[in-house]
């Protein structure tokens, strides 16, 4: 008889199989688990490249607010309440006996000039230029620990908005709708809103797509500046518009289907298709006169008669125009606060080396309530549920003043960014500097990690993401950066 016949033999031949079957799974597993996850790039369709797309695992939030304050904002000032520093006024900071930062050496330890107050529930200690932030305290997660690479304010931008000191690099919003796209099909899929002073040090390296497909770089435009060459000419009426765009795709459906294989010319039909939609869905958008007065007087948009008040009201425009992008679904918006220098050192941006308080006290009046009304106002319309918002700078100040002067000179040793929103803890800090705010001590981070956390609140692995540029494996963290767990609520 067969042996696969014999009941015993089938039955301890069945069982040997089996067993093998199942070690050769664990080995697999095994191998898997130790081999380094290989690289994630895009399946990108260049007729329709911001198409939405599944992120690597289940997202946290689905859309980004970034807003960037240029000039290296003062922890010290604002978010970093150093009892010690207030106590020890006017000494010398132990063991920085003549040390050298950005622009030269060093005098005493100041205190803010502004009081540090407990605010909300979970009592953080906020300071009084920012009283409007102050009163969401218990909204807001505070990293206290960032730390940079470089003390310069134009590659510092590049740092925090691209992960590399160097031009020619994307942007975190790129990489974003490189990864994601959007789900909204008349608007851009990244929108950056420059300071109605005009644009940051690094300016379009913040929001430019880099080595990355240039349809994921971000559309600058704000609500005094609308989007460039958008409007139809005056002598063409909207029913000959739409009659001419209707043949033009006609032609150009016709010419695809000639040249199926030609994804450059697929890429700059859809960038053109875009344009038309967007003559239709950005004016709408931008169009401010329609919210109500409560709207405007919450944000400070209806503040006038000088300079600081103007300022602010036209901030607080961007800042309601950043709320309607995020509301019809754009996946990342960048938002600024401050320009390039104009008019003076400290004068259109936070770079406060000389009279800090004089000038910080301008600042903190046009950035505190328009932000904070900003994200009040996302909370109470539902948007924080599936929105992260990131408030951060380019790097911190010196707890010392500088020598002949009454402001802080540049220090990316420690500093402070808060979100907000979807993704985080509420109310809650992370990190610390030291006793007097200088130098990042505990759970230091670094900007890499600052932008591998933004990425996994997106569903997204920094490692796994990645575009293959003049033979490197490129990806936003470089080959850096560990995800701050300690922050993040439960996917």
């Amino acid at each position: 008889m067969h042996p696969l016949l014999n009941r015993r033999s089938f039955l301890s031949r069945t069982a040997t199989g089996l067993g093998g079957i199942a070690l050769t799974h664990l080995l697999a597993r095994e191998q898997a688990a130790a081999a380094p996850p290989s690289p994630i790039r895009p399946v990108v369709n260049p007729a329709n490249p911001n198409a939405a797309r599944l992120s690597h695992f289940k997202p946290r939030a689905k859309k980004v607010l970034m807003i960037f304050c240029s000039g290296a904002v003062s922890q010290l000032d604002t978010f970093d309440y150093k009892p010690e520093l207030i106590r020890r006024h006017g000494q010398p900071m132990p063991g920085a006996e003549g040390i050298i930062t950005f622009q030269g050496g060093q005098g005493a330890l100041n205190r803010s000039p502004w009081e540090f107050k407990p605010r909300g529930q979970s009592g953080k200690m906020i300071s009084d230029l920012v009283p409007h932030l102050g009163g969401l305290a218990d909204d807001l997660c505070f990293i206290h620990s960032l730390t940079g690479k470089t003390n310069t304010h134009g590659p510092g931008e590049n740092f925090m908005g691209t992960g590399f000191t160097l031009d020619g690099f994307p942007s975190m919003g790129a990489w974003t709708t490189y990864a994601l796209g959007t789900a909204n099909e008349t608007l851009p899929a990244y929108v950056a809103i420059p300071d109605p002073r005009g644009a940051p040090q690094s300016a379009g390296n913040f929001w430019g797509s880099g080595f990355l497909p240039a349809a994921f770089q971000g559309t600058d435009f704000n609500a005094s500046q609308p989007v460039r060459n958008l409007s139809r000419p005056r002598h063409l009426t909207p029913a000959s518009d739409a009659a001419t765009r209707d043949f033009i795709s006609t032609l150009n459906r016709h010419h695809l289907e000639q040249y199926p294989g030609d994804t450059e010319l697929a890429a700059r039909i859809s960038s053109y298709e875009l344009a038309a939609r967007m003559q239709l869905s950005v004016p709408n958008v931008a169009e401010l006169s329609g919210e109500p007065d409560h709207i405007l007087k919450m944000y400070g948009a209806d503040q006038a008669g000088n300079p600081v008040k103007d300022l602010k009201a036209a901030y607080a425009r961007n800042c309601i125009l950043a709320r309607r992008l995020i509301e019809k679904g754009v996946r990342f918006v960048q938002l600024f606060n401050g320009a390039y220098q104009t008019g003076g050192e400290g004068v259109s941006n936070w770079d406060g080396h000389k009279a800090l308080e004089e000038q910080y006290t301008k600042h903190g009046e046009v950035m505190d309530q328009p932000t904070a009304a900003l994200i009040a106002d996302l909370k109470q319309r539902g948007l924080l549920e599936d929105t992260l918002v990131v408030w951060c700078t380019e790097f911190g100040r010196m707890p010392t003043f500088q020598l002949g002067a009454s402001g802080r000179d540049h220090n990316p040793a420690g500093f402070t960014s808060f979100l907000a929103g979807a993704g985080v803890k509420p109310g809650f800090s992370h990190g610390a500097t030291d006793e007097f705010g200088y130098k990042a001590v505990s759970d230091v981070a670094t900007v890499y990690d600052f932008h591998a956390t933004i990425l996994e609140i997106l569903g997204i692995d920094h490692e796994r993401l990645s575009f293959y540029h003049n033979g490197v494996e490129r990806r936003l963290t470089d080959v850096h950066g560990h995800v701050i767990q300690d922050i993040l609520t439960p996917a």
